[in-house]
This record gives C-alpha cells, structure tokens and sequence, in this order.
C-alpha cells in the first residue's frame, strides 16, 4: 500500500498547477492533503479531477480560507471521523481520521507557534490533546499519521540547527518535547527508521530563493504505530515534485 501526504499550500492553486498530473504520477492508495484553505464544497469542487478517490474534507469553521485537511483514498473508508472532540482545537479544520479494516489514517495540519511564539502555548496543549486521541484510536487498531507536524525533530532535520534552535517557530525545545513524546507513546518516524542519517527537507521558505539553494526542514512526516514496524517497506520525500513550499512525503506499507 502507497500513502501520500501532501501540505498544498491551497488546494484552488495548486489545480492550476501540475497537482492532478503529479498525484496520479505517485499515484498513492491514500492521499492526505494538509493547508487546503477551502471551504469543504470548494475543496471538493476541485477534487473532482480525482474521481477514483473517495474524498472526505475539514475546513476551519470562522476562518475561511485558512487551515483545512483532506482524506483520498481509492478505498471508501470504513468510517471518517473529524476533529478531536476539543471545541478549542476544533475551529481549524486541522484532522481527519479514516478509518479502515486493519489501521486508522490521520492526516493533521499542527498549528503553527507564529510569528513570535505568539501561539507557543497554544501549540503545547494541542500536542498533548492530540497525543492522547491518537491513544485513544490506538486502543482500537494501528494508527498511521502523516501530515504537517510543524516541527523540525533533530538537527539533521533542517540546514541551520543553531540559527533556528528556541528562535524560530517549529525548533523550539517545547515543540521538539511534543514531537518526542508522541514517539514515546508508541509510534515510529518511518523516514528515520528507514534512513537515520540521511539529510532532506520536506518544507522551503518561499522567502530567500531557499529551496534551490535546499536551505530546508523536514516538518512533514508520516508515523506509524509501533505495531506496524515490520510492515513499514518504504518511507519517502518527494522533492521532485513541485507547487507548494512544501513537498510530498510517502509511506509504502505491507498491509
């Protein structure tokens, strides 16, 4: 089985771009977009260039245009389940479960700490909220989660470590502490699994002409539960494909 994540940085743009041609180029089993900045009909709308895919979407309630995640799978799921059950975390659209017959799939867009470490805080409980629905999935079958986590985990996960390190929004030791405490709970960074020293980034500031010079981080993951670590065959960074400041990242799995 082939799973895609992909932050598109606005899923109405990158149509435009070679977004249809690049997904069924991949052509994964599962595709889990991040950042769709859509309304649900309007992400939708222009998902029907897909129509092999069963399309379940999430949108921010009062921000329109902001945030926002979606589930494609060839495989109707079982069931699809939206949010976290936290009216506070609830406003942004930012998970989606789809659940199947041997593993659930999350797709999450984790805030951002801002500008600032204006929503530093924020970021923290979210990391814990998040970890214990996740646990909760887990008590019923494997979890696969991939997404936009926002945060670099070690130095080799981005080009300046000391430069960003407690300075920038995604490299600060909160952030890595929430990161480190989802691997605890039982699951695996499958990039890292399959290739522990191996430098690449999954995100370029558009700013500052910074993904020719590869001046990157990887903040794009998918994890596994630990149950599924002899299942994992394959885990991937597509930095060939382009349109986002963000490229896709992939997991092949025997299931």
């Amino acid at each position: 089985m082939h799973l895609v994540s992909w932050n598109v940085n606005g899923i109405r743009a990158m149509i435009k771009k070679d977004f249809i041609k690049d997904v069924r180029s991949m052509d994964p089993d599962i595709l889990c977009l991040q950042e769709t900045k859509g309304q649900p009909e309007e992400v939708k709308t222009a998902l029907q260039l897909l129509p092999e895919y069963s399309v379940a979407v999430n949108s921010a309630k009062e921000r329109k245009g902001y945030s926002g995640t979606a589930i494609l799978s060839k495989e109707k799921p079982l069931e699809v389940f939206y949010d976290i059950g936290i009216e506070e975390h609830d406003q942004e659209g930012r998970v989606i479960v789809a659940e199947f017959d041997q593993f659930f799939v999350t797709t999450v867009y984790t805030p951002n700490s801002g500008e600032g470490m204006k929503r530093l805080d924020y970021r923290t409980n979210w990391d814990e909220a998040f970890r214990n629905y996740i646990l909760s999935l887990e008590d019923k079958k494997p979890v696969i989660i991939c997404g936009d986590l926002n945060v670099a985990h070690t130095e080799i996960d981005l080009a300046r470590h000391k430069e960003n390190y407690n300075k920038q929004a995604g490299h600060t030791q909160k952030e890595i502490d929430g990161f480190e405490e989802l691997l605890e709970a039982g699951y695996i960074d499958s990039f890292r699994l399959k290739y522990p020293e191996e430098v690449k980034y999954s995100w370029w500031n558009y700013k500052y002409n910074a993904r020719a010079r590869n001046v990157g981080w990887r903040i794009d993951y998918f994890l596994t539960s630990e149950r599924l670590r002899d299942k994992i065959d394959d885990s991937l960074i597509y930095n060939e494909y382009l349109g986002s400041d963000h490229c896709p990242v992939g997991l092949r799995i025997d299931l």
